[in-house]
């Protein structure tokens, strides 16, 4: 019996035996649904979370208080300095400032909670306030579904003008509605809506980005009653080449505005937002590692029930294997026609096993936030050849035992 031969009657086999295959195949179909179904579900979240960031570009930073909070920094168990906040006044002035060399915006939270009405209409008290400038949408790239941006004329003088989120035109305004130049009420203040931002969507039931209200960020000063708003701003440097260079420029401007001396570290800290997307890729690799081990912990059951069965199949045609070997089937071709099974089997049940694990996954992903269909051609590639490599694990053992069977007492089986 030849290579081709021993392929011809394992497909035979698998044929004749269909129930047993097919049960066969759906131990193999589960551990690399899961696989497939995880790896699936954690590359389409990551998706998600990445699309998320990927408006603030590779070339821009964040300066905001030094330890997020302008307190105290606390290193290694030891209290250190305490930093004083970066006013509205002073990031305004570096806004100022840094226009000779790239562009930037300057922003805030107002509250993350706050309640917002419109006659009889009230939102419930989860509403996002922000205050941001005329950049602040081109620079986090937010698009407007209707309406225009701030002007830099309310933005100067704190025109109590807003843009709203989806959601917020959805619960405030009815459909045939417009809410261009129509009032609503926050913190006991009339607002006229100005402009309506996309829908964004969040992952989970986050959906913030949708709930919240832009005003301007001179507007949002002012209801800084005890200056304890925390302003941040985001520069974006005029090639992605010298951003490194031009994030020297801006920390050089920064120190002189919040008059720090020489010798003395910086009061505020600076961030690329490439860091952002580099900590994320790293999170997504524990969680590979992670969905992986248990992936293959699950296909680990299932080599070990596919072998269990093929030890089965050995039992059964004991007889059948006494023949072949009277007839001049050698034991290795006896080996090669039972591997041959083996690998059959986990191809087909992985086959089914990928389709059903990239299904289970995107279904996964876009429940926890809405995104596009993913194919991982790199995870089935990959689950390819871990199910053949389970079918030789699995299959050589009961393999090996039917090729050093004798024939004469394979012939005597009953």
């Amino acid at each position: 019996m030849n290579l081709i031969e021993n392929v011809r009657e394992a497909l035979t086999s698998v044929k004749v035996n269909l129930l047993r295959t097919v049960l066969t195949g759906a131990i193999i179909a589960i551990g690399i649904s899961s696989l497939v179904g995880m790896l699936t579900a954690i590359d389409g979240i990551k998706a998600q979370i990445a699309e998320s960031f990927a408006g603030l570009g590779a070339n821009s930073f964040d300066i905001q208080n030094r330890g997020f909070n302008g307190g105290r920094v606390v290193q290694e168990g030891k209290t250190e300095k305490s930093y004083p906040s970066i006013t509205f006044r002073e990031a305004w002035k570096f806004k100022e400032d840094y226009t000779a060399i790239g562009q930037a915006t300057v922003f805030t939270t107002v509250s993350g909670a706050a309640e917002v009405k419109r006659g009889s209409k009230t939102t419930n008290p989860n509403t996002r306030v922000r205050g941001a400038d005329e950049n602040y949408l081109s620079i986090k790239a937010i698009k407007l579904a209707k309406g225009r941006n701030f002007s830099q004329m309310e933005i100067r003088y704190g025109t109590a003008v807003a843009i709203i989120g989806k959601e917020m035109e959805e619960t405030l305004f009815e459909s045939n509605e417009d809410p261009m130049n129509q009032k609503i009420n926050m913190f006991g203040r009339p607002y006229t809506v100005i402009g309506v931002l996309e829908k964004q969507g969040g992952v989970g039931r986050d959906q913030g980005a949708d709930r919240q209200i832009l005003i301007p960020v001179e507007n949002a000063s002012r209801l800084d009653q005890r200056g304890t708003f925390n302003y941040r701003i985001t520069g974006v440097a005029s090639d992605p080449g010298k951003l490194e260079y031009e994030m020297g420029q801006a920390t050089g401007i920064m120190r002189k505005i919040r008059q720090d001396r020489v010798a003395q570290e910086d009061s505020f800290e600076l961030t690329k937002s490439q860091s952002v997307a580099e900590s994320l890729e790293e999170v997504a690799g524990y969680l590979r590692i992670g969905g992986f081990g248990i992936g293959f912990i699950t296909l680990l059951g299932a080599s070990i029930g596919l072998m269990n069965i093929m030890l089965v199949s050995v039992t059964e045609r004991t007889r059948e294997i006494g023949i072949r070997k009277a007839l001049g089937a050698t034991p290795h071709r006896i080996r090669q026609q039972f591997l041959m099974e083996a690998i059959t089997i986990c191809v087909v049940g992985g086959l089914f096993g990928m389709m059903l694990g990239i299904g289970i996954g995107n279904i996964i992903a876009n429940f926890i936030g809405p995104g596009g269909f993913l194919v991982p051609w790199l995870w089935m590639i990959i689950s390819f050849f871990i199910c053949i490599a389970v079918g030789l694990i699995a299959g050589y053992i009961p393999a090996s035992k039917a090729s050093r069977l004798d024939p004469i007492e394979s012939l005597r089986y009953e």
